[in-house]
């Protein structure tokens, strides 16, 4: 038996603002940001189990105080129990009778609330000696389903019918493990369309990502029309007619003014608008997808819970859904997501712009792939180039693909050296700016 002897949290940020990495119409200088969390054991294989929450600045130490509150109740039990039974250990968090008055399911408790669920499997997977993405891939159909919390849902999703969507990946699943392993996830970049770059820049970026192999670009916009036609007009000569440039908001607008604005911008063959207004507006982004049809609408990252996500997918809010490794209540509430988006027939693409969301969520999809939608088609990861040296097991991209994950856990652990730089406000790097 082994117990949890500490669990360690801090509050790490990076300076990305200084060089507007991370920029858009809503968030003009963000420093990205982790709110870090260490489950120390006192087991004979030394593992711990690493979990974060992204954000992207002040308000950092909030989130890094209400992990440490949430971690601090599981300090002392045993290890072996708490990782035997992850729908339980999860749930003992989600329904405390005290902490849902703080919710319930959303803001920074539930963030919290996946930071420390997602620091058990990172430490669950490590022990397996598996990535999460596999380890999650070979857990039986009854062992997912009893993982989610369907309260809620059933209009939406039944047991029965979560455990057939289950049951029918585990046909073919060890092919496309072999497929993943030999191929990769495909990628796109938003690396081009940070709204604080330079024309200069987006063009150089833009052209970088089309002979790196990446399907994709994303700008960002909603600041200026007329800056918006420009760089798009930039980006477009740059990727050429036939490659895919997608947009993000950033929840920049009211409903109508989403429809006027990006009826303007409809010239540039869009993959989608992302976040046009408030990512709790289902109703907005079902009318937004409506009078927009047939550009697709996107969204995702701030959707609070899988609550939300079902009401956007029963409104027809969204056809592409941009789930969060940080945003919700950590993989057990990301795997009832994907069940309910495959249900619906809705793909996934996930959200991957910050600090550890690459390295991260690329487990989820690559679960999705093996044992929930079974396709790669229509699908992607975005990918942003930013501060994966921070990382022991940074995400890897060749050929526009992300490679896949061979070491066990979920990706989430950061190096002591760059905790060290970067503790905030007194590492070296913060001391040194």
């Amino acid at each position: 038996m082994s117990i949890i002897t500490a669990a360690r949290t801090l509050d790490i940020r990076f300076p990305t603002s200084i060089f507007l990495d991370g920029s858009d119409a809503m968030n003009p200088d963000p420093d990205y940001s982790a709110a870090y969390l260490e489950l120390q054991t006192d087991s004979d294989d030394g593992l711990s189990g690493h979990g974060f929450v992204f954000t992207i600045g002040r308000g950092n130490d909030i989130e890094s105080n209400a992990i440490g509150v949430l971690a601090s109740r599981f300090v002392g039990r045993n290890v072996e129990e708490l990782l035997g039974d992850m729908g339980a250990t999860w749930r003992e968090m989600l329904h405390d009778s005290q902490l849902r008055w703080l919710g319930p399911e959303k803001g920074v408790i539930h963030m919290a609330i996946g930071a420390v669920i997602n620091a058990l499997w990172d430490l669950r997977a490590k022990r397996a000696g598996q990535p999460l993405w596999l380890h999650l891939a070979g857990l039986s159909p009854d062992e997912v389903v009893d993982l989610i919390d369907l309260r809620y849902l059933s209009d939406a999703l039944t047991r029965d019918e979560a455990l057939e969507i289950l049951r029918a990946g585990k046909v073919g699943a060890e092919d496309r493990i072999a497929q993943l392993l030999e191929e990769g996830y495909p990628a796109y970049t938003t690396g081009p369309g940070w709204l604080g770059y330079s024309d200069e820049k987006l063009e150089r970026l833009a052209r970088e990502a089309v002979a790196d192999g990446f399907q994709q670009i994303k700008l960002k916009v909603g600041a200026d029309i007329d800056d918006d036609k420009r760089r798009l007009a930039i980006a477009r000569r740059a990727v050429g007619p036939d490659f895919r440039i997608a947009v993000d908001a950033n929840q920049r607008w009211d409903v109508d003014e989403a429809v006027e604005w990006m009826s303007q911008l409809a010239e540039f063959d869009l993959a989608w608008i992302e976040e046009p207004t408030s990512p709790d507006d289902v109703l907005g982004h079902a009318e937004i997808a409506r009078r927009l049809a047939p550009m697709p609408v996107a969204t995702g990252e701030h959707v609070q819970n899988r609550v939300i996500f079902k009401q956007m997918l029963q409104a027809k809010s969204l056809a592409v859904l941009q789930l969060d490794a940080c945003r919700v209540g950590g993989v057990n509430e990301n795997i009832s997501i994907l069940l309910l988006a495959h249900k619906f027939g809705i793909p996934v693409i996930p959200h991957a712009g910050g600090v550890g969301l690459c390295e991260t969520v690329q487990h989820l999809s690559m679960f999705d792939f093996v044992g929930v939608s079974r396709t790669m088609e229509g699908r992607m990861i975005e990918f942003a180039d930013h501060l994966h040296e921070h990382f022991v097991t940074p995400a890897a991209i060749v050929g526009g693909r992300y490679q896949t994950p061979t070491a066990p856990g979920s990706g989430a652990e950061l190096l002591e050296s760059s905790i060290e730089t970067w503790l905030f406000p007194d590492g070296a790097g913060w001391k040194a700016i």
